[in-house]
């Protein structure tokens, strides 16, 4: 917990016990499913929730701003976002039931009211929402396919609406097939651990509709 507090001092205790029951959950559920690398469960605050974190670094999102998680796995980032945005509403999808059914019990452990998990694709899920955010579930350009048309376009926060993406590596390749406008963000800027060094956020971003 020592590197979430080093970057975030404003936590609310509530907030801080929520985090610190995270371990416990995490450890339980991997001893029966395989819900993050067994070899980064002693590196869980660092390699999984500070990286979640990273999101909650660049940007004021908007009270009741809607966030999908698509492809959430064990509940990252999701989870850790929704403790720390509380302001805003999470849908967590994954296709994986056995994963989906432990986040679920994650979430209903940690009584968090602003976390909907659902089993689904995430081209099956049907609102909108302001930001999708993931982990490198797929090439950017499949990934943005799968999911922009479930974006409003605009926003209210302090960016505009769209993909909020956790990504490691040379992305310059990649960018090329992302017809949007994008932003890269490198973690390294503002959390200055070894394990962020190549690690960053794409933002795509859904400029608001411009009138015809």
């Amino acid at each position: 917990m020592n590197c979430i507090r080093k970057y975030f001092p404003d936590l609310t205790p509530a907030q801080v016990s929520l985090l610190q029951q995270l371990e416990p959950l995490y450890r339980s559920w991997n001893e029966r499913l395989n819900l993050i690398s067994r070899k980064d469960i002693d590196r869980l605050y660092e390699r999984h929730v500070l990286h979640s974190l990273a999101i909650a670094r660049v940007a004021q999102f908007a009270d009741g701003a809607k966030m999908l998680d698509a492809g959430t796995g064990g509940g990252f980032p999701g989870i850790p976002l929704s403790i720390v945005l509380p302001q805003c509403r999470f849908t967590l999808v994954d296709s994986v039931g056995k994963k989906v059914a432990a986040v679920r019990e994650i979430a209903s452990a940690l009584r968090l009211q602003n976390v909907q998990v659902v089993q689904a694709r995430a081209e099956e899920i049907l609102q909108k929402f302001d930001f999708v955010v993931s982990r490198a579930v797929a090439d950017l350009p499949t990934f943005t396919g799968w999911v922009w048309d479930k974006i409003t376009p605009g926003g209210q926060s302090s960016i505009p609406n769209g993909i909020l993406y956790l990504k490691g590596g040379d992305l310059a390749e990649e960018l090329k097939g992302v017809r949007q406008k994008t932003s890269v963000i490198a973690i390294s800027d503002f959390f200055d651990e070894a394990f962020f060094e190549t690690k960053k956020i794409v933002h795509v971003k859904h400029p608001p509709k411009t009138k015809s």
